[in-house]
């Protein structure tokens, strides 16, 4: 699955380890910024990444900031992201499921590192159920396209 990753100044240092525990995953990772650890405005990558994701040119995409909160915000402007803002095992597991979320936003500052790679391996691995949830997301999907 190809992946883009980005992450403002505070999630910087989160967004190599995704990185990296990605590609060991399997997957194609692809840094969509920033360069280094140097104050951004987390805007300018949650565009990045959710334009990919919206157009296709990626499967899913992962965005970190202080809370995940500002991320997921902006990713969510975009026709077709489903972002979701998550903060452990379940709320990971189920955005997938439930939601198709096809944009996972993390805290760089408030989730230890243990439970971020779990919650990145439990939301690459799940599956959407579809079935009546798949109906809730095709509501979305029409109000999104008036």
């Amino acid at each position: 699955m190809k992946v883009a990753v980005a992450s403002d100044h505070r999630g910087y240092d989160l967004k190599s380890r995704i990185l990296d525990r990605l590609t060991n995953l399997g997957h194609e990772a692809v840094d969509m910024g920033p360069e280094s650890g140097e104050s951004v405005d987390y805007p300018d990558f949650a565009i990045k990444v959710s334009k990919a994701v919206a157009a296709g040119e990626v499967d899913r995409g992962i965005l970190i900031c202080g809370t995940g909160m500002g991320m997921c915000i902006a990713a969510n402007k975009f026709s077709g992201v489903r972002a979701t803002a998550c903060h452990d095992e379940v709320t990971a597991e189920m955005s997938r499921r439930h939601n198709d979320a096809n944009v996972l936003c993390l805290s760089a500052e408030l989730l230890g590192e243990q439970l971020v790679d779990r919650m990145t391996d439990i939301w690459m691995t799940t599956e959407f159920e579809g079935g009546r949830h798949a109906r809730r997301l095709g509501k979305i999907s029409d109000f999104e396209q008036k």
